[in-house]
């Protein structure tokens, strides 16, 4: 299971940082610089040498961070309070944004809502964003918490930020898809449970048209190049959702060949690639992977401890040093 912990967070980075280089260029860009097969090894992107990943994957580790400290919260007092300790982690990856070197183009909303220090929830949304930050830093809550309960917490965390139910309903389907993985479901009955969470919720359909035409284009086989831009361009959570589970059922036994689906078309390549690589990642596991990625991508020894960590915490049940994960 460590194998698949290790997977999920190595995968989401390496996807993000495979795409970053081309993000929104279109395809026929893509293939002049890169060859037919497009890009298929990390390059340099806004002068960040190659591997180096962006705000989402920052804040995907962040978010890993803070479930860890609600659980040495929940351990010592009690109380988890993880919306609490999950904001506070954001305030911090905020606060680090001082150094010129971290500053990734964190999304706008994100920021915006982070800097005025207000919290939104889905019972009192905060502005009605359906952008995709909020989906992108929570595939770490599916190693977290159980089936059904990384659901809830998935769309709560990217409701502090994005107040449309299809932006943190997004959330908490990676979340859920995650947690079913790591629990020993295939990827096919994972998407089918999480389908099944999403509907129980009002206000579920335009997030659940979106997942279901995913499934309808792999269900006919539709060539990857067909389907994703009828999915969309990734600018939504719902569309970097979609063709994240797409590509990865496309591709549901070979990393490679799915992550690179994911990055190679004209859209949000680090979105599509950082979902796809999480889910892929926790479903086949970090041995997976290719290690001309797993050891160029940036910071992978802090990942590699934070997936252990993890690992140790929420499967183990082991303790760890709580100053480690410190949100002063």
């Amino acid at each position: 299971m460590l194998n698949r912990f290790k997977g999920c967070l190595f995968g989401l980075a390496i996807g993000d940082a495979l795409g970053a280089p081309v993000e929104f260029l279109s395809m026929e860009s893509i293939k002049e610089k890169y060859g037919e097969s497009g890009i298929a090894e990390f390059d340099v992107w806004d002068g960040f040498k190659p591997g180096s990943y962006t705000d989402d994957t920052q804040l995907s580790l962040a978010t890993a961070k803070g479930c860890i400290h609600a659980h040495f919260n929940l351990m010592r007092d009690g109380e988890a309070r993880s919306q609490e300790f999950v904001y506070k982690s954001y305030e911090k990856w905020l606060e680090n944004l001082k150094d010129p070197f971290l500053v990734r183009h964190p999304g706008y909303t994100c920021m915006n809502v982070l800097q005025s220090g207000e919290r939104g929830a889905i019972g009192n949304p905060i502005n009605d964003s359906v952008e995709a930050s909020g989906l992108l830093r929570t595939a770490s809550v599916g190693l977290s918490f159980p089936p059904g309960m990384a659901f809830r917490e998935g769309a709560d965390y990217a409701a502090l930020t994005h107040g449309h139910p299809s932006a943190y309903f997004a959330a908490g389907f990676l979340s859920e898809i995650i947690a079913q993985i790591i629990e020993g479901k295939s990827l096919q009955d994972a998407v089918e449970l999480s389908i099944e969470q999403l509907t129980a919720f009002d206000n579920h359909m335009d997030l659940l048209q979106c997942v279901e035409k995913a499934l309808e284009l792999f269900i006919n086989q539709s060539p990857i190049e067909e389907s994703i831009p009828k999915l969309g361009e990734g600018i939504t959570a719902a569309e970097v959702l979609a063709i994240g589970v797409f590509c990865s059922l496309k591709h549901v036994f070979d990393f490679p060949e799915g992550i690179q689906a994911a990055v190679n078309h004209s859209g949000a390549s680090t979105s599509c690639g950082l979902v796809t690589g999480g889910i892929l990642g926790a479903l086949i596991g970090y041995e997976a992977i290719p290690e001309a990625w797993s050891s160029n991508v940036e910071n992978a020894e802090d990942i590699i401890e934070i997936a252990e960590d993890m690992y140790k915490v929420f499967k183990q049940g082991e303790r760890i040093s709580f100053e480690k994960y410190s949100l002063e």
